[in-house]
C-alpha cells in the first residue's frame, strides 16, 4: 500500500514507524529530514519522477512516498462497548470521508464506521485523513440497514442528521449515542431515516440549503461528544 506527501509521511515517521515497509524518494530532502528517514531503520528507495507520479497515481507527492503495511479495518463487535460511533451512511468521496474521520478523531469520538458501500479506496482515505484512521478504530460495513438494527440491539441512541429535525443545540445527549451522516447528494436513505431515533439539524443564522457534509459534520460531532 502506496501513501504519499511529506506530511503523512512524517506523521508515519513519528507515530507508527512500525507501519512502514520502505521510503520511495523523488528528490533530495534536507540533511536532518533524511537522517531522521535512515534512524527509522526502513530500506530507501530512490526514483524518478515520471515513477513517482505512477506510484502516487498523478496526486501531489512532494517527492516523498512510503509502502506501507495494508490498513486492517476492525470488526464492529470491537466498537460496541464505545460511547460515542459516527455513522456514514453511504458517502463515497474520499475526501469528505477522510476529512470527517479526522475530525471525529479529533474531537473525541470512539470510532467511524463507513456503511452503505462495498469498499473504501485506503490509500485515499488514510491520506486525507492526515493519518488519523491509524489511531481511530474505522470499520467497513456494506448494510446499512443491518448495521443500525445490531447498533440498536447494543443500546446505542441514533441520531440521523437531516434538513429537518430538532435543533442539535436542544438536545440532551444519551451517554451511548451515533451520529449518522448521509451523502451530500441524497442525505440518509429513506429506510435508515425511519429507524433513527431522532433527527438532529443545524440551526443557520441565514437563509441557506445546507453545509458540506464534512462542515456539517465538524458542528455535530463537537455537540455530540460530551454528555
Amino acid at each position: 500500500m502506496i501513501v504519499y506527501g511529506k506530511q503523512i509521511c512524517r506523521f508515519l515517521i513519528d507515530r507508527h514507524p512500525e507501519l512502514i515497509e520502505r521510503f520511495i524518494l523523488a528528490k533530495e530532502v534536507g540533511k536532518r529530514e533524511f537522517a531522521t528517514i535512515r534512524q527509522t531503520g526502513k530500506p530507501i528507495e530512490r526514483v524518478d519522477a515520471k515513477k513517482a507520479q505512477a506510484l502516487a497515481r498523478g496526486g501531489n507527492h512532494q517527492g516523498w512516498l512510503c509502502e506501507i503495511r495494508p490498513y486492517r479495518y476492525v470488526d464492529t463487535g470491537q466498537l460496541k462497548e464505545s460511547d460515542f460511533l459516527v455513522v456514514l451512511a453511504g458517502l463515497t468521496d474520499v475526501g469528505n470521508i477522510g476529512a470527517i474521520i479526522r475530525t471525529a478523531y479529533a474531537l473525541g469520538a470512539d470510532g467511524v464506521i463507513v456503511s452503505g458501500i462495498k469498499q473504501l479506496q485506503s490509500e485515499a482515505v488514510v491520506r486525507t485523513s492526515a493519518g488519523a484512521m491509524f489511531d481511530l478504530p474505522v470499520a467497513v460495513v456494506p448494510n446499512l440497514l443491518d448495521l443500525l438494527n445490531e447498533l440498536k440491539q447494543w443500546g446505542y441512541t441514533l441520531y440521523g442528521a437531516g434538513m429537518e429535525g430538532d435543533s442539535i443545540e436542544a438536545i440532551e445527549m444519551a451517554p451511548r449515542r451515533v451520529l449518522v451522516l448521509g451523502s451530500e447528494g441524497s442525505g440518509i436513505p429513506k429506510r435508515a431515516m425511519e429507524k433513527v431515533d431522532r433527527v438532529v439539524t443545524i440551526e443557520m443564522a441565514r437563509p441557506f440549503d445546507s453545509l458540506n457534509v464534512s462542515a456539517a459534520a465538524a458542528i455535530l460531532i463537537y455537540r455530540m461528544r460530551d454528555v
